[in-house]
């Protein structure tokens, strides 16, 4: 098997989109001067539960990627769970070769989460905000399981953001 013969295979299950999104911790922790660090935010596709009890979700980071680097040195972080008319987000977060998101989310309306600082997406279908409890490597990827702090609706509807056959799509 090829790995394009793979990839076409897995391009054949439907999966929500969301924004794993975390703030990098700042330059002199030990400063309570020193300016926070940036916010990171990155699309996703193999987001899942794993567990209910103790609320636990994962995550497959591709290994050395920014956000695979941040989340080995920051355990806090949070997802968006992203609605049909979010597209556009969804594909910004996704470009490859980013030297920084803050313009990316000076244009979202957001707010920060409550226990992680990180940004959450006003209007998601569901917020999440997540303590990292494991690391597992995976191939070329890392999965990032994380124990759910927060768990909020804050969308007053609309339908999730899906992704099939290397496009956005909607439900139905």
């Amino acid at each position: 098997m090829t790995n394009e013969e793979f990839r076409a295979a897995m391009s054949r299950l439907a999966a929500g989109v969301v924004l794993v999104t975390a703030q990098e911790p700042p330059l002199d922790p030990d400063d309570p001067q020193a300016p926070a660090g940036e916010d990171a935010g990155m699309t996703a596709t193999a987001f899942m539960s794993v567990s209910l009890d103790p609320p636990l979700a994962l995550v497959s980071l591709r290994e050395g990627s920014r956000m695979d680097d941040l989340l080995a040195e920051q355990p806090l972080w949070a997802v968006s769970v992203l609605t049909d008319s979010q597209h556009t987000a969804a594909g910004r977060f996704a470009m490859k070769g980013r030297v920084s998101d803050r313009l990316l989310f000076r244009d979202l309306p957001h707010t920060r989460g409550e226990v992680s600082g990180a940004p959450l997406l006003t209007g998601a279908l569901a917020t999440l905000e997540l303590r990292t409890e494991q690391r597992v490597p995976a191939g070329d990827h890392t999965l990032v399981i994380g124990r759910v702090l927060t768990a909020r609706l804050p969308g007053t509807g609309g339908e999730p953001l899906l992704y099939y056959r290397g496009r956005y799509r909607r439900l139905g």
